[in-house]
């Protein structure tokens, strides 16, 4: 199971690639705690990303589901530098075995910490260039596209992708 946080929704939707998530194995949730930031308040807000999220839920690519209330869940509440939607997708991947996808240095080395698998928002687009359901060159595109829609990716961390990238292309 996927976990999907906010910013890679976000920043997915913004490029018109929600679809990406397709070639992951298993299933993508959206905490219920990440659907009401990202698309509920997004439409009243007027962001149309939010709308395309609406809508990749209304096609079967995300399951919103609702944080169960865990040991975890409450621990993770207590600690401030974390959103309320990180604790749920933090939580929900403990709950279910499953990997967050995250971005967020802080969110990340507290699921180190507690044992919670990560990925971030340009794995999303790796992994159907690792297997051939996307060229290696339409994953640079959308990486490219992210960032220029304003997705922070530190320029080593952009060097590493474009590094993988370049040896998938081989």
């Amino acid at each position: 199971m996927w976990v999907v946080d906010t910013t890679p929704l976000i920043y997915l939707a913004k490029v018109d690639r929600l679809g990406l998530v397709r070639h992951l194995d298993g299933p993508c949730v959206i905490p219920d705690r990440v659907y009401e930031e990202v698309v509920e308040i997004g439409i009243e807000q007027g962001y149309p990303d939010a709308r395309r999220i609406e809508c990749g839920v209304e096609d079967g690519l995300f399951t919103v589901v609702s944080g169960e209330p865990t040991a975890l869940a409450s621990r993770l509440q207590q600690n401030d530098n974390l959103s309320d939607a990180d604790v749920a997708v933090l939580a929900c991947a403990a709950a279910h075995d499953g990997v967050a996808v995250m971005d967020e240095a802080y969110g990340r080395d507290v699921a180190a910490t507690e044992g919670i698998t990560t990925r971030g928002t340009a794995y999303l687009a790796l992994v159907p260039a690792s297997n051939g359901t996307i060229s290696v060159d339409e994953a640079r595109t959308v990486i490219d596209a992210m960032i220029d829609e304003g997705w922070y990716c530190a320029p080593d961390l952009y060097a590493k992708i474009v590094q993988k990238l370049e040896s998938l292309a081989g």
